[in-house]
Parts: structure tokens; sequence; C-alpha cells
């Protein structure tokens, strides 16, 4: 890992937070350049990155001084529009005040909770508290929109699948993942699984927005069948605008008739075909994000909240602790 980005992963939540909101304040007066922007990217702040692009393309700055989250309470946010995308998965888009932008970091995301904790909770009477990374831009102004996959055991999204327009959901966040910086990585590899795409998603399009960004990246994603496909169209959208920095590979448990892509789990020849070797060091990097199952056989299981060991497939080919990120 490179000595810069490292020392940036000791920056805390809320020096971050506090300083991407003086940075969206205020355009500074100073002809001075300043490295703060800068600085921020590499700490992994979100909004930052397009502050530093507006800038400098000459377009106009976001005027805001701080996100309408709360990184250490939950508010409630009405929900302006449900948008269904397939069979048991829908856009929640919820409405955020004065049409202010979310300013979300990357990676990031935000935890749920009904807005009655009365009405969903476990089988201790705890409020059942889930995790969603949002599919809108830290930027986009008035507007925060979840992608949340109905489960059948799944009560907080059974509940969520459940609320009408104009209920509300009790929101908290950012919750700071991995501080993404432009241009750390030559080569990016994303491997998901099911509506694990949501954190991926949030990385590669935040990267491919940006006009210098040089890294390419691999998106290895797994489904059961073609129909369960998270963003595809969205997905082929960024494929067809950035051809040589983006590679989008299906894979399916069980392909239809005719499919030529790969097929069946995610597999020891599959990442050597599709991912960049661990030999390129710290200038590659794998995020991983899916069921727990998948998670632990390509990389190992997570320990609670933590990385936990590097383990799986990847461990098999050589690559380090340093070189992969588990969502």
């Amino acid at each position: 890992m490179l000595s810069f980005a490292a020392s940036t992963r000791h920056v805390t939540r809320s020096q971050l937070l506090r300083a991407a909101r003086r940075s969206y304040a205020t355009e500074s007066t100073s002809k001075k350049p300043s490295n703060l922007p800068l600085y921020l990217m590499g700490a992994g702040v979100a909004g930052l990155g397009s502050y530093f692009y507006l800038n400098s393309t000459g377009k106009s700055v976001i005027t805001q001084e701080k996100s309408p989250l709360d990184p250490e309470n939950f508010k409630d946010f009405k929900l302006k529009k449900i948008v269904p995308y397939n069979h048991n998965t829908s856009e929640f888009i919820f409405e955020l005040p004065n049409n202010e932008a979310s300013l979300l970091p990357v990676a990031s995301c935000l935890v749920v909770r009904s807005s009655d904790p009365e009405a969903l909770k476990d089988e201790k009477g705890k409020p059942i508290i889930r995790p969603y990374t949002p599919i809108s831009p830290p930027e986009k102004q008035g507007e925060l929109t979840l992608l949340i996959k109905k489960y059948d055991n799944g009560n907080a999204s059974k509940h969520i699948h459940g609320l009408k327009e104009g209920d509300t959901l009790a929101i908290k966040g950012p919750i700071p993942k991995f501080p993404y910086k432009v241009n750390e990585f030559e080569e990016v590899a994303l491997i998901g699984g099911g509506s694990g795409i949501t954190p991926l998603y949030q990385i590669v399009t935040h990267a491919l927005s940006n006009a210098s960004n040089r890294t390419k990246f691999t998106l290895l994603f797994s489904n059961v069948t073609e129909a369960d496909i998270l963003l595809k169209s969205e997905l082929e959208a960024l494929q067809k605008k950035y051809p040589t920095k983006f590679n989008l590979i299906y894979m399916l448990d069980k392909p239809p008739a005719g499919w030529t892509g790969p097929s069946g789990y995610i597999s020891k020849e599959v990442l050597q075909q599709y991912v960049a070797p661990a030999s390129l060091n710290e200038r590659v990097k794998v995020f991983v994000c899916g069921p727990p199952g998948q998670v632990a056989a390509v990389a190992g299981k997570k320990a609670g909240m933590k990385q936990g060991e590097l383990g799986g497939i990847l461990k098999e080919l050589g690559y380090t602790e340093d070189q992969v990120y588990k969502f």
C-alpha cells in the first residue's frame, strides 16, 4: 500500500466529515491553489472528488455546509418514490431537505431502522438495524436512493418493501468504509454477488466520473439467473462510455440457453482469467462484496465489522491482506 494512502487511513471519521463540510461551504478567495481538495480525495471523501473536479472544469461548486445526514443519530427521511426494479427488488428514493446533497464519502454506507422503533425488533426485543449503500451519487441534490432486495427471511427488507410513498425511514450515517483515492491503483477488481453490487457500484461510478481517472476496473458480478442482475443497464452504460477503463463480466449459476459468459461459482480459474495478478503488489486492489458464503470462499470470512484474515481463493493466488478489502 502506498505510504500516502496508508497515512490517510488514520484520519478519524469526524475529521473527514468536518473537512468535507468546510470544503463544500465556499470556494476559497485565495489565488494560491489549495491542497485541501486533493488531500481529502486521498482520504476518501466523495463530495470532495466532485468539488475538485467541478472547480478544475470551471463548473459551479456545490455550496452546502454539511450533509443532511447525521453519523451519530438516526433521522427520519420521507420516502418520495418507489421504482420497482425486478421481481424482488425496488429503488426507494428518499427526499433530502432543502434540495441538499448527501455528500457521502466513497466508500461509505448508511444504517437504517424503522421510524417507529417498536415496529421492527428482533427476537430479543432490540430494534433491527441494517446497512445499505446508496446508489445515488453523493452530489445528487434533493434525493437519496437505496436499491433494496426483498428477502423472505429478511425482516428489515420486508419492512422497507412495505413502506408507501410519504412514509418515513430512520437513517444514520455515513459509516465510512474504504477511503477510495482516485488513481491510487492501476488495476481494481470488483467481485460482487447479488445485492452486494451496491458498494462496488458506488466506487466505480465515483472513479469513472472523474476526468483524471487512469485506473482500469474489472467487475466480476455473479448472480443466480439473468433476471437477478441488478443495475444491469447502468453497468452496461458505464462499459459503453468507458470501454478502456471498465470491463464487465456477468457470471450466472443458472445460465439461459445460449449463454456465452462464465457460469457456476466463482473459481480459481475465473479469477486468474479476469483479475489482475497479485504480482502487481500495491498497484492492484480487489474489493469483494456479496453473500457471506461467497465472500468466505473468495477472500475468507469477515470478523463481524472487521476484515478478518484473508483466506479463500485470493489467498491461494498469492494476494495479501493489503490488496483485498471485504465490504
